[in-house]
């Protein structure tokens, strides 16, 4: 279950990423972060009211609400600040290729869960396509080079792995359930977000011109991208490792060819190539599972 909860995610990302697209850029990073915690937050709370929130205890909570101020809060708004400054081709290569690497290695180093070789190997051929088919549909235009726009990159992915493995270390013991979760890691990344944005003194508010409607396609890619997506994600991490879930996620750049598809998009050859490959990685994540005891 936590594999399909995992490549749900992927696919609502996916979705999602083209309808922010129609959005423009009338959101400031910070904006967009908070209009998309904001929106999900109240959904969730409607949710929660008609389901019985389990396992809220005191540590629980603090180490969720922890988890969501590192990888929401500051991991989204540094994986949006990349996007302005290198482009979404160099931003998705960089975060998405490193946040399963050190999800892997901080489960390792801090939880204790490894993962076999074979889903080692599983990683790797996912990952390599994923990179190559971002290469392939990169942009014929070019991005100046900016190092912060990597080192933003490289903190997102940081952040999504610290995120990813409290998330996995709290949702494995199975004492609390996916939606109380991602509700409180939505709030948790409000508590970096709201006071950033009153320092920095950032409009809350998007900046539309000529009356253009931005609002229903928001909506919409929030529903799905963080709504939807953050509850996968979370029903992913009690069922599967943080490391195969990472790696899972990484596959919505894949998962874009097919909605370009349906869209009337064609895809090269090259990039039905590399998505068939990542079928491969995909299964050997899938088919082994166990690791040795340590």
């Amino acid at each position: 279950m936590g594999v399909f909860a995992a490549l749900g995610t992927a696919l609502c990302w996916a979705i999602a990423a083209r309808l922010f697209r129609g959005t423009g850029n009338a959101f400031s990073p910070l904006t967009m972060n908070f209009w998309k915690g904001l929106i999900s937050i109240a959904i969730l709370a409607v949710v929660l009211l008609f389901i019985q929130p389990m396992g809220l205890t005191t540590n629980i909570v603090l180490w969720l609400l922890l988890s969501g101020f590192i990888g929401i809060g500051i991991g989204d708004t540094c994986f949006f600040k990349a996007l302005q400054s290198i482009g979404d081709s160099q931003a998705v290569l960089v975060a998405e290729t490193l946040a399963p690497l050190f999800t892997a290695l901080f489960a390792m180093a801090f939880i204790g869960e490894w993962i076999t070789w074979q889903q080692w190997v599983g990683v790797a051929i996912v990952l390599l396509s994923v990179d190559m088919v971002i290469k392939a549909r990169k942009r014929s235009t070019t991005h100046v080079f900016a190092t912060s726009g990597y080192l933003y990159g490289v903190g997102a992915a940081l952040c999504q792995a610290v995120g990813a493995v409290v998330s996995r270390d709290i949702l494995s013991a199975g004492e609390i359930d996916a939606a109380s979760a991602a509700f409180l890691r939505l709030i948790g990344g409000m508590f970096f977000v709201v006071p950033f944005i009153a320092f920095t003194k950032t409009k809350y508010m998007p900046v539309i011109e000529n009356g253009k409607r931005i609002w229903p396609a928001f909506v919409l890619a929030t529903l799905l991208g963080t709504t939807a997506a953050i509850y996968l994600q979370m029903f992913a991490f009690a069922y599967a490792k943080a490391a195969v879930v990472q790696t899972l996620i990484a596959t919505s750049a894949l998962m874009s060819l097919g909605v370009a598809w349906v869209l009337g998009e064609k895809a090269t050859k090259a990039t039905v190539l590399w998505s068939a490959i990542a079928l491969v990685g995909v299964g050997i994540l899938v088919s082994y599972g166990s690791p040795p005891t340590h």
